[in-house]
Order: structure tokens, then C-alpha cells, then sequence
């Protein structure tokens, strides 16, 4: 039984803690339409809001004040109010979904941080899994990759810490830090019978989201590690860059978006724009007028409908699918490799004051042909599993050139077209993109003759 004073107590608390909802539902769903009050939705994908879902549920705010004040009077060691909410808030969203956050002090530099593209880490994009940190992909050209942590891999251990059971915001805070000190991480990975302990030494990560080349004279080569706010001028002028290697007879282009995270979505929506002359990109549906929002291709094909094979993995996530699904319904591009990642959520952040904020999930994207990515991801056209090839050695076959006395040809001797050691080093041992690219002269053949 509660004496007198406890329960005048708790009616004062959750008195206080009803003002505090009322007033915080209104600012975020303002702030919410506020932020995005110049995009027009289709009125059609408008949600009704059920007017009985606004009652708040008093038995269950009881419930919450009773447990408040048992914890403040009964736990082992003294807890301040504040701790005590913030834990909630942070509870509250964790059991969302995966993407839904409390943002505090240090996570808005992060979020600034990732969408510029420079940071101090280990270079990893992660998530959660039954507990554990994730590995979602790792960054090119980073510690993380070149120390041979793989996407799918599971992070049990940060030094001598256990993850089980920590906030992803702890675990990332736990991998970052100064540059040049080392960090421990005990991996789980699919081929090993046990645990693999790999050390990393931290650096400054500075991501360069496009990088391009050619592979073979004619056959262009651009890799997006992740869609940061300059990746759509950066990628157009990577089609340009590939055009005056070629001396403009550029026969085909392959996008690599394989092990990308995603990142800035108006960044998917400009690269998927530079192949495409009209037509739907991707759009958006949520609860809230705000997240009602459609995409569509403005006019020009910066590759002037050239083939097009798109990269994709199990690491691709997020805008990687908005191109990738964009490119596909609209039937401008060849899919290959596996299937992605499959995160088909559009998250919004939503400030509470100069220092917090929440990152919550408002809506779903839809291809231009309607299909939701959410934990499905994108099935491709011809899927190619990661793989090594080892060509066979075979006895040298001698031809006509051979024979003593063999006559010559009249229209002189052809040279074999120029590949770099570098490029043949990486077809080599990169089985995708060797298909790729042989799809890619199948394609560009057929459309010549078709021509």
C-alpha cells in the first residue's frame, strides 16, 4: 500500500509528465511540417488522423510515474530526474526500430560529421543484430578495410567490453577516438569457427564518395562509397572525366554501389537523374503531410543512354536501393551481383533544443513501380555471387602468324586494346565486376548493331 505522501508524489509527477507530452507533441509535429513545408505531397497518399489516438493512455503514464518513483526510492544508488528520462526517451525510441534515435550533444556532430564526409574512426558503416554491433560495410580506403573487417561481420568485444547489451550510440563512441591509438575489436565472422580478434589503428576518415576510371578504352568505371551532400556534382562530373578519357567514344559506364551504406537522399536522387530524362525516382509515404514527397527526373541523360550495369550487394543500403530500384523500373540499367540491404525507411530529424534532438522514422520510399525495399531489398536482374576464378594453365596453341612463310595481312597488324596492370589486377580478382564489364560489351555491341 502506498502511504499518503507516496501517492501525492506520484499524482504530482505524472501531473507534470502529462503537461510536458502535451507540449512536446505539438512543437515536433509543427517542427515536423514546418521543415518540409515546400515540397507538395500527392493528395491521394494523404494518411486521416484517427481522432481517438490522441487521448493519452492515462492507465499506462500511471503505470510509468509508478515505476519513476520506485526506481528513485528503491534502487541500489541515487538517480537524478534527469538520467531517469533521458534512459526512457532513449528506451522509447530504441523500440521503434533500428533507425530511430535519441540524438544527444555529441550525435549531432556525428550526423554532421557523416553527411560531409570526414570523421575520426575506424571507418565503418553499423547496425544492431540480436544484440550485437553489426557491420553493415566497411569504408574503402580505410583502417577498417584494410584490416579486413568484412560487412556481416558481428562486433562481440571493443577492447575488453562486451557489447551485448549497450546503446548503438555507446558502441560507435567506444570505436571512435584520437587518431593514431589503437582499438581491439573480437569479430564473428561467417567463415570462422571462432571469434577473430583484429587490431585497428584509428585515423581521420576522409571519405571520397566518387572516384572513377576506365577499365578498358571505351568502358567507364565509378565507384559511390556513400551518398554524402557533394556526391550528385561529383558524379556528374565523373561521367564528363570518363568522356575525355575516352576522347568521347565512351561505350558504356558500370556504377559500383556495392557495400554502400546510403546517406543523403536528394545525393540517390541526383545520380539516379544523370541517366534518366523523366519520370518517377522514388517517393515517400508517412502519417504526416511532411513525409509525403515524390521525386521526379528533370530532362537530360548526363550519359547520353549509353549501357548501364549497376553494382549491387548485401552491404548496398538505403539511397544505394533508391538508384538501384530507380535505374530498374525504369529499365535503364542491368542489375547485377546480389541482393541489397534491404532499409526502405526514411528517417527525420526532429530538434528539441540547441543540444538534443531525435532521429525518427516517418516514412517508407516506393520505387517508381510502387515496391517497397523495407527488409525485402532489391532483387537483381542477373545475380553474380562474390566469387574467385582461377583460369587454367593450358598448352599455347600455334596459329597461322606462326608458320614460316605465312603470308601477311594486307590491312597490316592490329595491336590489342590497352589495359592498365592496375585494372587488370582488379578484374582479376574482382569476379562482379569482371561479369559486369563483359555484360557491358555485350550491351554496347547489341545497341551498336541495333543503331
Amino acid at each position: 500500500m502506498m502511504n499518503w505522501h507516496t501517492n501525492r508524489l506520484l499524482i504530482v509527477r505524472l501531473n507534470l509528465l502529462m503537461v510536458a507530452l502535451l507540449a512536446l507533441l505539438p512543437m515536433a509535429t509543427a517542427y515536423a511540417e514546418e521543415s518540409t513545408a515546400n515540397n507538395q505531397p500527392d493528395a491521394e497518399n494523404s494518411t486521416k488522423q484517427n481522432p481517438a489516438s490522441n487521448s493519452l493512455p492515462l492507465k499506462d503514464l500511471r503505470k510509468f510515474a509508478d515505476v519513476f518513483d520506485r526506481i528513485k526510492k528503491a534502487y541500489v544508488e541515487d538517480v537524478d530526474d534527469s538520467t531517469l528520462l533521458n534512459n526512457a526517451i532513449r528506451g522509447m525510441l530504441a523500440g521503434l526500430d533500428p533507425h530511430s534515435a535519441y540524438l544527444e550533444p555529441t550525435a549531432f556532430d556525428d550526423l554532421q560529421e557523416s553527411t560531409s564526409g570526414e570523421f575520426g574512426g575506424l571507418g565503418i558503416e553499423v547496425g544492431m543484430e540480436a544484440g550485437f554491433i553489426k557491420v553493415i560495410t566497411p569504408i574503402d580506403d580505410t583502417p577498417a578495410q584494410e584490416a579486413g573487417i568484412d560487412a556481416g561481420d558481428l562486433i562481440i568485444k571493443i577492447d575488453d567490453r562486451n557489447v551485448k547489451g549497450i546503446s548503438l550510440q555507446e558502441a560507435v563512441s567506444l570505436m571512435r577516438g584520437k587518431p593514431g591509438t589503437m582499438i581491439r575489436l573480437t569479430l564473428v565472422k561467417k567463415d570462422a569457427d571462432a571469434p577473430v580478434e583484429i587490431d585497428v589503428k584509428r585515423s581521420v576518415i576522409k571519405v571520397a564518395s566518387v572516384k572513377n576510371n576506365l577499365l578498358e578504352e571505351g568502358y567507364g568505371y565509378i565507384r559511390v562509397t556513400q551518398f554524402q551532400a557533394q556526391t550528385g556534382p561529383d558524379f556528374t562530373k565523373a561521367i564528363e572525366t570518363l568522356k575525355a578519357k575516352s576522347n568521347k567514344d565512351l561505350k558504356g559506364i558500370i556504377v559500383d554501389l556495392r557495400n554502400n551504406p546510403g546517406g543523403v537522399l536528394q545525393a540517390a536522387v541526383d545520380v539516379a537523374d544523370a541517366f534518366l530524362d523523366e519520370g518517377v525516382i522514388v517517393y515517400t509515404k508517412g502519417r504526416i503531410k511532411s513525409s509525403q514527397l515524390r521525386f521526379n527526373a528533370t530532362p537530360g541523360d548526363a550519359a547520353q543512354d549509353i549501357p548501364l550495369v549497376v553494382l549491387i550487394n548485401g552491404g548496398s543500403a538505403s539511397a544505394s536501393e533508391i538508384v538501384a530500384g530507380a535505374l530498374q523500373d525504369q529499365s535503364r540499367a542491368i542489375i547485377l551481383g546480389t541482393a541489397s540491404f534491404g532499409k526502405g525507411s526514411v528517417q527525420t530529424v526532429l530538434p528539441l533544443d540547441e543540444k538534443y534532438g531525435i532521429k525518427l522514422t516517418t516514412a517508407r520510399y516506393y520505387t517508381p513501380n510502387g515496391r517497397s525495399i523495407q527488409a525485402l531489398g532489391i532483387e537483381p536482374d542477373i545475380e553474380v555471387q562474390r566469387a574467385t576464378v582461377k583460369e587454367e594453365e593450358s598448352r599455347p596453341f600455334f596459329k597461322e602468324a606462326d608458320l614460316s612463310g605465312h603470308l601477311s595481312n594486307e590491312n597490316g597488324t592490329s595491336e590489342p586494346r590497352p589495359t592498365s596492370n592496375r585494372n587488370k589486377a582488379l578484374l582479376a580478382r574482382d569476379f562482379q565486376l569482371r561479369e559486369a564489364l563483359n555484360l557491358l560489351k555485350g550491351l554496347s555491341i547489341l545497341s551498336t548493331k541495333q543503331g
